[in-house]
């Protein structure tokens, strides 16, 4: 049995959850990946997966072996990776999947810059507030914000960014103050459509509370407008809300709350395999993004 050939074939399975679609990547025939299996399940003496005619899952000890495989093939990617850097230069093409306001927001000026260092590689910029299926939509990075990264994929931790409620000087004048979280309930929210409830951290406990409002939008862009001009109280991450606050064009209400942080990781397929340009993009990200990003005060005058 060639052991590395078997890790492969067993690691794409899962990531994949099919046989044939593992055979379709690896491009080898779907007898010679679950040979692989086989001779991996008897040398290991364990179950890997639970088969059935419609899906293909992990048993626990498989879960568990997934886990080192993964370590394993991404520790002989990285070799290759290091010695091809040194002797290719980068190209080809990255297909990247991000929240809208992020890559608006953060993400492109970055790409520009990697794409000017690296002529010969092309970025291609899938922007939605959905999270995108890596597989079907052949995803070779995805940008998520979440507390827990999805176990069937690799993530790597790239920063923090804290988040702020907003709103304009003149809303603020208009409707008066905001004071506790639950004042929130009766004033006009701009809402993201995947954000109907906004969570605080009170008393070291979490606090969801519902607002509501003359606009949602699956667009953050669109609400920061309509709070810049007065409409309503929005919930930003600080990437977004920053500028404004410094600029004095937005107020933070509730500065003395806490609001939970969002962690953003780069998720990709745990594949034996990563191409030397997707992982010098990660890599370059992770280096631009050292430092966190926390709620700015305004400028002083």
């Amino acid at each position: 049995m060639d052991k590395f050939e078997a890790l492969t074939s067993f690691v794409e399975v899962a990531s994949t959850g099919s046989f044939t679609r593992a055979a379709q990547q690896l491009d080898l025939s779907r007898v010679k990946v679950t040979r692989h299996v086989q001779e991996l399940e008897s040398w290991l003496n364990v179950r890997l997966f639970h088969r059935t005619t419609r899906k293909v899952t992990l048993t626990a000890p498989g879960q568990d072996v997934m886990q080192h495989c993964q370590r394993i093939l991404n520790e002989v990617a990285g070799l290759e990776s290091l010695a091809r850097s040194h002797n290719e230069e980068l190209m080809g093409e990255i297909r990247i999947a991000t929240p809208i306001g992020f890559g608006q927001n953060l993400l492109y000026e970055l790409v520009e810059t990697f794409t000017a260092r690296h002529p010969k590689v092309v970025i291609q910029l899938m922007m939605s507030d959905r999270n995108a299926q890596l597989v079907d939509e052949r995803i070779d990075v995805a940008l998520r914000f979440t507390d827990q990264p999805d176990e069937a994929f690799i993530a790597r931790r790239l920063m923090s960014i804290e988040s702020a409620v907003c709103c304009s000087e003149q809303y603020l004048h208009k409707h008066g103050p905001v004071s506790t979280p639950e004042q929130l309930e009766q004033h006009n929210c701009l809402i993201h459509l995947s954000q109907r409830r906004w969570s605080f951290l009170v008393d070291q406990q979490q606090m969801r509370v519902p607002v509501s409002g003359s606009i949602c939008a699956n667009d953050l862009g669109v609400l920061v407008r309509a709070a810049l001009n007065g409409a309503g109280v929005v919930y930003l991450p600080c990437d977004l809300a920053n500028p404004y606050l410094q600029s004095g064009e937005l107020i933070q209400l509730l500065p003395e709350v806490p609001l939970p942080v969002m962690s953003l990781w780069a998720v990709y397929l745990s594949r034996s395999y990563q191409r030397p340009v997707v992982r010098a993009f990660i890599d370059f990200l992770a280096q631009q993004w050292q430092e966190d990003i926390r709620v700015a005060g305004p400028e002083p005058v």
